[in-house]
């Protein structure tokens, strides 16, 4: 059977798309992404649903309110999915990382942190 795994995406740098004012967070920008990528269609490539917060935020406006939302959410989740991957910026990412490995005990399933340099949309991302 296929493993199904929860993309949540917070903000930063990987979901953001080019506007007038340089790179900012899009709604609904990962999705379109997401959707044009058909390798992730593969039986080999867990099938994945994704959450976008809303708004979504520059990693160095992440607070005490969004580690717990996002704690929330896997808690939520934790039974439906075989793992998280969170996007998120790469600025407090590790504070994120290490709040939310503080919160939750004796996780049988991964909780990945990823995030990246360039928008997911550019061609040379580190986000793919």
């Amino acid at each position: 059977m296929r493993k199904k795994v929860c993309l949540i995406h917070t903000g930063g740098t990987i979901g953001m798309a080019r506007t007038e004012n340089g790179y900012a967070p899009k709604k609904g920008f990962i999705q379109s992404i997401l959707s044009g990528m058909h390798e992730l269609d593969s039986e080999e490539i867990p099938a994945f649903d994704l959450i976008e917060y809303d708004p979504l935020l520059d990693s160095s406006n992440i607070s005490v309110r969004e580690w717990v939302k996002t704690a929330q959410d896997i808690k939520d989740r934790y039974d439906d999915y075989d793992g998280f991957v969170i996007l998120h910026g790469t600025d407090t990412m590790s504070y994120t990382a290490s709040v939310l490995s503080l919160m939750f005990e004796n996780l049988t399933k991964p909780v990945i942190f990823t995030g990246s340099q360039l928008p997911i949309g550019k061609l040379r991302t580190d986000g793919k």
